[in-house]
This record gives structure tokens, sequence and C-alpha cells, in this order.
């Protein structure tokens, strides 16, 4: 089973699409907020979780992220895309209320902050792209993503608010 939280209007055949707008008719009407929103949904069932544009919404990003965790397969993908930290679009939706940086999921593995996320292992190995332009500028990508991407932590320290990209795309992979 594969799992499109805040599905919107982009409704995906063979997928569990989820929102929580009945405008939109999504499979299943869930809050993201509440911390067991997912629980009609069994252990270790999902196989793949798409959230594009999603996780800058939510306040209760840990216990979502738990129960993500939960419902996943061991090896299963999620495919996340949030505004990067500097983007100015990050600035202008006030229903952003969180922001994503090049290490924000290393929160979920030890040696980090996992005395906090009550784990005493890894949950997650995570890949991570930073995506400098999307929409009518994203020609220039193929110039700028590779030379953003070389040294992430350089670009992150020194230039991240001067030539702001627009997006952070994170492959994590379920580690149980």
């Amino acid at each position: 089973m594969k799992l499109h939280l805040g599905c919107g209007n982009d409704y995906l055949e063979d997928w569990i699409n989820v929102d929580n707008s009945p405008l939109v008719n999504p499979d299943l009407l869930i809050d993201l907020e509440d911390k067991h929103c997912l629980k009609m949904i069994e252990d270790n069932s999902i196989e793949e979780v798409r959230a594009y544009h999603v996780l800058e919404h939510i306040h209760n990003f840990i216990p979502l992220m738990k129960e993500i965790h939960r419902v996943c397969k061991k090896g299963a993908v999620i495919d996340i895309r949030c505004p990067f930290f500097s983007a100015w679009g990050m600035y202008n939706d006030p229903t952003h209320v969180r922001f994503f940086s090049t290490h924000t999921f290393d929160y979920f593995n030890l040696g980090n902050y996992s005395h906090e996320t009550n784990t005493n292992k890894d949950m997650f190995e995570i890949e991570v792209k930073l995506n400098y332009a999307i929409g009518r500028m994203s020609f220039i990508n193929w110039f700028m993503n590779p030379l953003i991407n070389l040294w992430k932590d350089f670009y992150v320290r020194f230039f991240a608010f001067i030539i702001p990209c627009s997006e952070i795309k994170y492959k994590l992979q379920v580690i149980k």
C-alpha cells in the first residue's frame, strides 16, 4: 500500500490519498495534527509515503513522523518535499509553521536527539537534495542544483540567504 499525505487536488490512483479537506474528496479524511492520526492503518503495512508541501503546515511534527514510521514497512520509502528555510515562499504563507534544513530529519536518529523520540536506534536513512527553483524558473536547475548540492553544508552556512533555493527534498528509508 502507498500513502499520499496532504493530497489536495493531486489525487493519485492506486494510492491511499489523505487530506483534511472534504472539498478535495480524499480516500481518508484525516487531520495530521492528531497524535494518532493514522490509527486506522495497520503497523508495517505501507511501502511508500509521499508528502509534498505538507509537513511545513504541521505543528505536531514529531508525533506525525512516529505514526508514519509505525505504519511503514522496513525499507519503505518516504518522499518529502518542503520549502527550504530561506526560500522567500516560506515566509509568504501564514499557514507555514515549520522550517526545514538539510539536518531536520537527523533528529530521528541516534547520536542526535534520540532520547526525545524514545527510540534506541535510527529510524531513517536520510538522503537530502536541494532544489534551487520551482515553476517558471526551474530551467536554471541544470546549473544551480549540482552546484548547491555539491557542498550542502557550506551552501547552507554561507549562501542560503544570499542565493536562496526554493525547495528541499528528502528521501527517507525506514529502518526497523
